[in-house]
């Protein structure tokens, strides 16, 4: 991700529109969050000569919407934060997000396993997609706030808490327009953080039906407050597991050419496959391999019998995605074959890279701009992973990284035990999201 040297772009009108400036996390929000106004009904238009709200009053809707509950986005957002749920486990988080659908008159859907929600909006015709992930990290909090996880050992650290309360706010405030141009789909996901991702199950379940393209957000602590990173393209990578189990007789160390070494065959690989799959694959593709874990022997005189070697192989292009496994088996044979040592492989395939659509990309800055002159900003591809490329091999779409770095101090990275967020970045998100909605034409 680049970090740009702009202004925090769009920040004061965010602070006028949400009426609310975060305070260091001074005090968190408690109580029951007020009503969000009359309820609106999760239309399903399809009388003809329906007349689409202009774009302008659609978003006074979103603005007035924005005064009036950012209080209400911030107090969902900390009370996600304070109650983290690990992947396929959200079930607390689907009741609550699902509850304050049905307040505002949506007819939400819960998925099979009670985690992840469906939910649609607006008029019955090809729909956009909006999503969010609502699952949390197996990670200690240590960030001291008011409202930090009371779960020991979980915690929202990438971001998934605002990014569930943004989806929610979106919702909310289109609830309200009373004609939507086109219809929305929103999508409360379960899982991202584990592979191969709950993007397969929402798919099975029928979340990309009548869907015409997919978008979301994603927290980036490297971007200010009112700026919003977008590019053609990939912007995330492939991520694989491999997994090598090897075994021998084992024997003395005195006497390696009576057995098999394997400390020393796993050494080959530990080298020789990164090293063999940079000469066979074009370096354009950004496609690393790197070790994450290795473990043979306890004893310095003995040759054991066991080991193990897993990592994780990267590509930034979808069509080596597809030739990375047998490359990767047929150069493991040929470095273990000299060494008579047997193996394992065990080769999981993770997700493919999300691949930014040109016209949703379009879709997106456009929606940006509606932040403020200087909200769009330029950003890279990264090498992690991220199950929303599930959704775009179904459909075309985009995704996004909304900034949420204060300005000032360090810049916490996503899946640190610190991390946080400025929670201005919640008006922003919502404000991107419901103008993906509202300027669709």
């Amino acid at each position: 991700m680049s970090t740009t040297g702009r202004s925090m772009a769009g920040a004061s009108s965010l602070e006028t529109a949400a009426r609310a400036t975060v305070e260091g996390h001074a005090s968190a929000l408690t109580g029951t969050a007020r009503s969000i106004g009359p309820k609106a009904v999760c239309v399903n238009t399809q009388a003809a000569g329906s007349v689409a709200m202009g774009p302008a009053s659609g978003h006074e809707v979103v603005d007035s919407w924005l005064s009036e509950h950012m209080d209400d986005l911030i107090s969902w957002r900390r009370h996600i934060h304070a109650n983290p749920e690990l992947s396929r486990t959200e079930f607390g988080t689907t009741e609550f997000v699902a509850s304050w659908l049905v307040k505002a008159g949506l007819e939400p859907r819960k998925l099979p396993g009670s985690t992840g929600i469906i939910c649609d909006i607006g008029p019955d015709t090809p729909r956009i997609g909006l999503r969010a992930d609502m699952d949390a990290l197996p990670m200690q909090e240590y960030t001291g706030l008011p409202f930090a996880s009371t779960v020991p050992g979980v915690s929202h650290a990438c971001g998934h808490d605002a990014h569930t309360a943004i989806l929610l706010g979106t919702a909310m405030a289109l609830a309200e327009v009373p004609e939507l141009p086109v219809g929305v789909r929103l999508v409360f996901q379960p899982a991202e953080e584990v592979m191969p991702g709950g993007a397969i199950d929402m798919v099975a379940a029928g979340a990309m039906e009548d869907v015409s393209r997919m978008f979301a957000v994603h927290c980036d602590p490297r971007l200010e407050v009112g700026q919003v990173g977008i590019r053609v393209g990939a912007i995330t990578s492939a991520a694989d597991t491999v997994e090598l189990v090897l075994d021998s007789p084992g024997g003395h160390t005195s006497r390696p050419h009576l057995t098999s070494d394997l400390v020393y065959a796993i050494g080959t690989v530990i080298t020789g496959l990164p090293g063999l799959l940079s000469r066979r694959i074009d370096p354009r593709t950004s496609t690393v391999m790197v070790w994450g874990a290795v473990s043979a022997g306890k004893a310095p005189n003995a040759i054991p019998q066991t080991g193990m070697l897993t990592g994780t192989v990267r590509t930034g292009d979808h069509a080596t995605w597809s030739l990375l496994e047998p490359m990767v088996r047929e150069i493991v044979e040929g470095l273990l074959a000299p060494t008579g040592v047997r193996y394992q492989l065990n080769y999981k395939r993770g997700v493919p890279p999300v691949v930014n659509d040109e016209t949703a990309v379009r879709m997106f800055e456009e929606a940006i701009r509606g932040l403020g002159p200087d909200a769009l900003a330029d950003t890279q591809q990264s090498g992690g992973g991220e199950d929303f490329s599930w959704y775009l091999e179904e459909v075309p779409g985009a995704m996004a990284r909304l900034g949420v770095w204060s300005g000032q101090g360090e810049q916490l990275d996503l899946h640190q035990p610190t991390f946080d967020i400025d929670e201005r970045a919640l008006a922003a998100g919502v404000r991107v999201m419901t103008n993906i909605v509202l300027n669709a034409r």
